[in-house]
């Protein structure tokens, strides 16, 4: 007979995500748990995937028990949905919603993957909707489409001040 002491609890993973590396800090799920570090690794999708299942072995766990968030960035919303596709619980966060405390003005990678994993943990964040890859890479095509106008208008505003003043 399993007991709520034998059920594994969640364990929550927070992500510093950027283009070269990614940081990965862990929790777990009890109230007096501080989150620690595991450490960083290359921001590709077979790196991230083997972190992830290593984790999973490490703390045995299944991928369900594990809770993924990272801060929404450049790097798009492919690492969610790799994740979600292999069973893990992943969110975006929104970087603008993320609460902070007044002078707190030191920002590390390593502690902002802490802090990721320490706020999901305690409900405080703010997921953003995840596109699937068609919906992105229409975002992507319209976004371009937007800076390519912008750029053609000021370009023509150049030419005519130019033109202005030569006469």
């Amino acid at each position: 007979m399993k007991t709520n002491s034998d059920t594994p609890q969640k364990l929550y993973i927070g992500l510093d995500v950027h283009k070269e590396e990614t940081v990965i800090a862990l929790l777990e799920a009890g109230r007096n748990a501080e989150p620690r570090q595991y450490g960083s690794i290359t921001t590709s999708q077979h790196a991230l995937e083997r972190a992830i299942r290593r984790i999973a072995k490490q703390q045995k766990r299944e991928l369900s028990d594990l809770e993924v968030c990272y801060e929404a960035s450049g790097c798009g919303f492919w690492i969610a949905r790799r994740l979600l596709q292999m069973g893990v619980k992943c969110e975006v966060i929104a970087p603008s919603l993320i609460p902070t405390r007044s002078g707190d003005r030191v920002k590390t990678d390593k502690r902002d993957a802490a802090k990721l994993a320490r706020m999901h943990r305690s409900n405080d964040l703010v997921a953003v909707n995840i596109p699937d890859s068609v919906d992105e890479a229409i975002r992507d095509l319209c976004r371009a489409r937007t800076d390519a106008v912008d750029d053609l208008r000021r370009a023509k505003s150049r030419l005519l001040a130019l033109l202005r003043r030569l006469g």
